[in-house]
């Protein structure tokens, strides 16, 4: 139930409750004290509850409800394993085998996830509080080094800056080689003309809090393993519904702060988040830097909400 609803709940439970004591016979002189007495109470409580909203308990309750539902402790799963993918990246260069083992050394930073490498991996690509990382980097690596119209035709290419000085591109630094020489430069899963167009289309649809460009244009981390995860979806036949849902789940652990606020500021519009599509949440309304910065300035003082967020690097 929204925060707008229990509102309305408590409002009429109170409403009933003082027309029954109403009805009960009194004294003229203690009618007319109470009457004044319940006007004055009324329009206090009315106006605490315009200025306040909810009480600052409800507001966390709701918050952490949110939370567990948006990133959930035991992470989210997709339907695609990794196979061979690990192992693909490291013999291509895309990944320095010795660096991903100095840089994941730890359980808590997805030293879990190590064997992927090795390939034949059957480990679903998954993501959860302490893998975001090392999922984050290992797409970055795959959407940087396979073979795409996006990175081919797209604004990536023809935006009229070099290509090495994007943040997808710069600054990668866990490969053998340079990300200039690995960009778009491997078939590690194939994609048809038909897949590589729809890998398009979705890509145009899917934004990040931390800019204002398309997965399209990915030209910072997010950006570029978010096309990873188009890709491996659509050569795995996955439909568009389920890539974009995909994706939204993996983009709430990279900004949780960020999807956190949405969650809340559906909630305020009478909007389950669970029941909204998760294309529209994607959109730049919502996604985008600027669009993801106008919800946040509305819900910032909303009890429970702290700060935090992704970062576009290694």
């Amino acid at each position: 139930m929204s925060l707008r609803n229990r509102l309305g709940k408590k409002r009429k439970t109170i409403a009933t409750t003082l027309k029954k004591f109403l009805r009960t016979p009194l004294p003229l002189y203690l009618a007319l004290l109470l009457a004044i007495n319940v006007g004055i109470l009324t329009a206090a409580g009315g106006y605490i509850l315009l200025t306040r909203g909810s009480s600052t308990q409800d507001s966390e309750d709701l918050v952490k409800d949110l939370k567990a539902e948006i990133l959930p402790a035991t992470g989210y799963a997709t339907s695609i394993t990794w196979g061979d993918i690990g192992k693909k990246l490291v013999e291509v260069g895309a990944i320095d085998e010795k660096q991903y083992q100095q840089l994941f050394n730890s359980p808590t930073n997805g030293m879990d996830e190590l064997d992927i490498l090795k390939g034949g991996s059957t480990k679903p690509i998954g993501i959860n509080e302490n893998n975001s990382q090392f999922v984050v980097d290992t797409l970055w690596a795959f959407g940087l080094v396979q073979k795409s119209k996006v990175l081919d035709e797209g604004p990536m290419k023809n935006s009229g800056t070099e290509l090495g000085n994007f943040a997808s591109t710069g600054g990668w630094t866990l490969g053998k080689k340079s990300a200039t020489k690995l960009y778009s430069s491997q078939e590690l899963v194939q994609l048809n003309d038909f897949q590589q167009d729809l890998v398009k289309k979705i890509a145009e649809s899917i934004y990040r809090p931390c800019c204002d460009n398309p997965t399209s244009f990915p030209d910072c981390n997010h950006g570029m393993a978010a096309l990873g995860l188009i890709e491996l979806g659509v050569a795995a036949g996955l439909s568009e519904e389920q890539i974009y849902r995909d994706v939204l789940a993996f983009n709430s652990f990279w900004f949780p702060q960020t999807y956190l606020e949405i969650a809340v500021y559906l909630d305020q519009q009478g909007k389950d988040w669970s029941k909204t599509d998760p294309k529209t949440i994607l959109g730049p309304e919502y996604s985008s830097a600027s669009g993801s910065a106008v919800i946040s300035s509305q819900v910032k003082d909303v009890p429970g909400l702290d700060s935090g967020g992704g970062s576009c690097g290694v």
